[in-house]
């Protein structure tokens, strides 16, 4: 999870520019996701600076991400500098984890799925939300071509050029969910396409009993 420094100098424009790329549907793909798990305890792996917190509910949250910029613009009540593949916590210490656009960023998915079961109780649910290609391969053709001149566009207006390439090449680092996620400690329950052309994909996962 060493790329949670790549946008620590725009932590404040971050959230409002993940809304225009997703023609703002950001929040809606997260609680499709967030309502799939249960209540309880809650960890919000790659919180950055706290979307998520008003779709959670009465959840008792905790916040990870391993930069503090994002983490001290979120107003979760409990927060923790970390990184997924090596999580802070005790073993069962949650009942359900959320994770959302982080997954590409991450230095081993492998790594912080076993933690991610390791810190799940028996039973206790994962959800991630995130971006890719489009599953037809003529489809991410041009969904590759017009994110390399859409992003880098976005970011210039921001002073963030750099940082906005960078998601750019992102979206080709991960396989569809169902690869990635095939052989984790935690059985795969659902998978689904959400956004324009199916670009972003949500899965859920649980720890068996």
């Amino acid at each position: 999870m060493s790329n949670g420094s790549v946008f620590r100098d725009i932590a404040g424009k971050y959230d409002r520019l993940n809304s225009i790329l997703s023609l703002g549907q950001d929040q809606n793909w997260r609680r499709e996701v967030v309502s799939r798990l249960p209540n309880g305890r809650i960890l919000d792996l790659g919180a950055g600076t706290g979307a998520a917190n008003a779709i959670f509910g009465d959840r008792d949250v905790v916040a990870l991400d391993p930069s503090p910029e994002m983490l001290a613009l979120n107003d979760a009540a409990s927060k923790v500098v970390g990184v997924g593949e090596n999580l802070p916590f005790e073993d069962g210490d949650f009942d359900a984890v959320f994770s959302a656009y982080v997954f590409r960023n991450l230095d081993s998915v492998d790594d912080t799925m076993s933690e991610v079961a390791r810190v799940l109780r028996p039973g206790g649910m994962a959800g991630i939300v995130d971006l890719g290609r489009p599953e037809s391969t003529a489809v991410a053709r041009i969904h590759r071509a017009g994110t390399s001149v859409v992003l880098p566009l976005v970011g210039i207006t921001i002073g963030a050029r750099t940082e906005y390439q960078y998601l750019h090449r992102s979206l080709d680092k991960n396989p569809p969910p169902e690869v990635l996620l095939a052989n984790t400690p935690l059985d795969l329950v659902e998978t689904w396409r959400m956004g324009p052309l199916g670009f972003v994909w949500a899965a859920v996962m649980r720890k068996p009993e």
